[in-house]
């Protein structure tokens, strides 16, 4: 099985807050027999979302096929001013390119959302991001994590996840794991 982490971050650095999540995320699935592959962002080439171009942007082309050809899906996203990203935006506005798709856009994918931010208001990442899946027809999983940035990293050794984020992040993998698995045994049949 296949599954993506989409790196909402425009942070290259692997020791970055999303590159270290993005990895704990990669390892986590690999563990459980996933074909794990990081989306980031700031390497992706994705352009300004413009449906009036005569071709889809190569960059664009390959995004979309990544993410659906991803069984389970694991979106990643600094709070920014109230909500994610607006590069990752953009990003997830190009799946308009699968809108005659059959089935269009992510329809029936599972999505893990996690946002951080250094408050408590990381939730309003989540509920954003929440919402974008559901409008691309995906299953957003009912259980996601808000993270204070201050309590990611373990104290003793700030290159670690603290093990209270670490148990959570293993219960996000677990969870869509198990839903994935769910899903490919017993799929909803078209009506």
């Amino acid at each position: 099985m296949k599954a993506i982490i989409l790196n909402g971050s425009l942070e290259r650095r692997t020791e970055s807050t999303s590159g270290r999540i993005s990895q704990y995320f990669s390892e986590g699935l690999e563990k459980l027999g996933f074909q794990a592959e990081i989306f980031t962002l700031a390497d992706s080439g994705i352009p300004l979302f413009d449906l009036s171009l005569t071709k889809t942007p190569l960059a664009v082309e390959r995004m979309t096929q990544l993410f659906l050809d991803a069984d389970v899906h694991f979106w990643l996203a600094p709070l920014y001013h109230g909500s994610i990203p607006g590069v990752m935006k953009n990003c997830l506005d190009w799946l308009e390119v699968t809108a005659r798709h059959h089935p269009p856009y992510l329809t029936d994918k599972t999505v893990g959302l996690i946002c951080w931010a250094d408050g408590l208001q990381a939730i309003q990442g989540i509920n954003t991001m929440d919402i974008i899946a559901k409008s691309l027809r995906a299953w957003p999983l009912p259980f996601s994590v808000p993270v204070i940035r201050t309590a990611l990293f373990d104290h003793e050794n700030p290159t670690k996840i603290s093990s209270q984020y670490a148990y959570k992040f293993d219960q996000l993998i677990n969870i869509a794991a198990t839903k994935r698995i769910e899903n490919s045994l017993y799929p909803v049949k078209p009506g």
